[in-house]
């Protein structure tokens, strides 16, 4: 299993697809397929049956994953996308953004 340069929580932007441009925080990664679902963005319409929780049944809107490679991290100081670095003090890993060179939290 590979490293991601993207964790939960985090706030990411858009490189490519039906949604480029849009901005998000990561709810979930799937690390073994390189996805991550972000909030708002490549919405889906999934039928549901009628449920104890949705008796009504329907059409429901949520989020479906998208590949790590159409995303990238937002700069904390400028707002913009940035790659990252990875800098390894003893056991401790901090993420720093190459464009400004803030750590990303």
């Amino acid at each position: 299993m590979s490293k991601l340069h993207i964790k939960k929580e985090d706030t990411v932007v858009v490189l490519a697809g039906q949604d480029k441009g849009k901005t998000g925080k990561v709810l979930k990664v799937f690390v073994d397929s390189n996805r991550a679902i972000v909030e708002g963005v490549n919405m889906v319409s999934k039928s549901t049956k009628p449920s104890a929780k949705n008796p009504q049944g329907g059409i429901v809107k949520q989020e479906a994953p998208i590949h790590i490679s159409n995303l990238s991290l937002i700069d904390p100081k400028s707002g913009k996308a940035t790659r990252i670095r990875i800098e390894r003090e003893g056991k401790s890993v901090k993420r720093i953004a190459k464009k400004s060179g803030e750590e990303i939290k």
